[in-house]
């Protein structure tokens, strides 16, 4: 489970940096990287840094998942928005729900603009964890 807690720790950064310049845009300064089934989503000027590290993961993106461009930001920011309140919500909730796979909580403020890469790869991992893992949320995480 070791992968959910890197996840969750590089959401957390993604949380305390993005306080510090919420109105920010991302540039073209964007990098990303893909090694074996480790995703990263990094700003040069380091205002955030995601790493997704789940095998499979990076399979899933490349070959299931709709490409970028299919949904629109805010389309995915609504998902995200909802997704993450109810995986929040299950942490919270450890005899109710696997605490290995839900080890700690995703701090994804809403009013922050993270841009189309963050929200597009949160909400493909959304859909890739409850396809991995058989897990339904009640708002449907489809392809």
């Amino acid at each position: 489970m070791k992968p959910f807690i890197y996840f969750f720790v590089a959401l957390g950064l993604i949380y305390g940096c993005a306080n510090t310049q919420i109105n920010k845009k991302l540039t073209g300064n964007n990098a990303m990287t893909t090694a074996n089934d480790t995703v990263r989503i990094a700003n040069d000027s380091l205002e955030y840094e995601i790493l997704i590290i789940e095998p499979g993961f990076n399979t899933f993106l490349v070959s299931i998942a709709r490409p970028e461009g299919y949904y629109t930001q805010n389309y995915l920011e609504n998902k995200n928005r909802f997704l993450v309140t109810e995986y929040n919500q299950r942490v919270n909730q450890p005899f109710t729900f696997d605490p290995n796979l839900y080890p700690q909580q995703i701090n994804y403020d809403n009013n922050v603009d993270y841009g189309y890469e963050v929200n597009y790869k949160l909400y493909n991992y959304f859909v890739f964890f409850s396809r991995q893992y058989n897990q339904r949320f009640s708002v449907p995480t489809r392809i």
